[in-house]
């Protein structure tokens, strides 16, 4: 069995790198967080000095990282993982990037005899605690084959989009999506709220008619409707993946003049201080802005 090198153990990242070793994988762990290393640890990980050392040390290297810039960093330069890592070892990039990103980390590992895997997350933290996720994946036939038995330790379904760049760029599609509907739910609850009408009465229709979205019927009962915003998904990071949309967009001369103003609604959260809340909350986020009281269900409802 490969020992696989995990880098990055945040929200989500700890959670998958568990779920490996419960599997019986041999893990190298690394973040800044000593207390997630420290977790890690006691389930049997070992914990890597630096980037060059869980590079030297690991056959297969996941990065689950906040943003291009720090994937760049990991595995660019003298001590990255391309200049350390072995040929034939592959980069397996799980983090929501820019797909340029992707394209210019694979030119770069291929000029040092490795390859680069793209396969980021979808579902919600509480899926990748239970290894319930979902994966968007780009790679050759050869490495998916490689990567896939992790995969299968950390989520329950994983798709093969494409080759290299496919994965992010369907995670975009996908984001693009499930950050719009948020948006579009906190309006609709919003009016509902300022018309005086009964949340749960509301709700009902909405999941009757076309209306109703997986947003509204998985992730807002569990999460703003019931006043727990704890991140799972923060405004932050929804903000984060609508600029790489925006700017992907732009890049393929794609028109998407509903993601530029999800993308400032997302801004206007974030400057009023509600950029560290789960994405669910940009209800919150709206009726704190028009002083309309917060989307709240009665305690114990539940959507029929």
């Amino acid at each position: 069995m490969e020992k696989i090198g995990f880098i990055g153990l945040g929200r989500m990242g700890k959670s998958m790198a568990l779920n490996l070793r419960k599997a019986g994988f041999e893990l190298v762990v690394l973040d800044i967080n000593r207390q997630a290393m420290e977790e890690l640890a006691a389930a049997g990980a070992a914990q890597g000095k630096d980037v060059a050392d869980v590079a030297r040390r690991c056959a297969v290297i996941i990065t689950m990282l906040p943003s291009s810039k720090e994937v760049e960093q990991v595995a660019l330069g003298e001590g990255g993982i391309f200049a350390n890592a072995a040929r034939g070892s592959v980069l397996m990039d799980m983090s929501t990037i820019d797909p340029l990103a992707t394209d210019r980390l694979q030119e770069q590992a291929l000029a040092h005899g490795m390859t680069v895997v793209d396969a980021p997350v979808g579902r919600l933290a509480e899926h990748a605690d239970r290894g319930e996720s979902l994966f968007m994946v780009g790679a050759g036939d050869a490495d998916f084959e490689r990567v896939k038995p992790l995969l299968d330790a950390m989520g329950t379904t994983t798709y093969h989009c494409g080759p290299v760049g496919a994965g992010g760029r369907t995670k975009l599609v996908n984001n693009y999506v499930a950050v719009t509907l948020c948006q579009v739910n906190a309006e609709a609850l919003a009016l509902s709220q300022r018309f005086g009408l009964d949340i749960t009465k509301t709700l009902q229709v909405l999941y009757g008619t076309s209306a109703s979205n997986g947003q509204l019927r998985m992730n807002f009962p569990n999460k703003v409707l019931v006043g727990d915003t704890t991140p799972g998904f923060t405004i932050d990071l929804a903000h984060k993946d609508m600029s790489l949309v925006v700017g992907a967009a732009h890049a393929a001369k794609v028109p998407m003049p509903v993601a530029a103003a999800v993308h400032e609604s997302f801004s206007l959260a974030r400057a009023g201080e509600f950029g560290g809340i789960d994405f669910s909350g940009i209800a919150d986020a709206i009726c704190h802005f028009a002083q309309i009281d917060k989307p709240r269900v009665p305690q114990g409802w539940k959507p029929a």
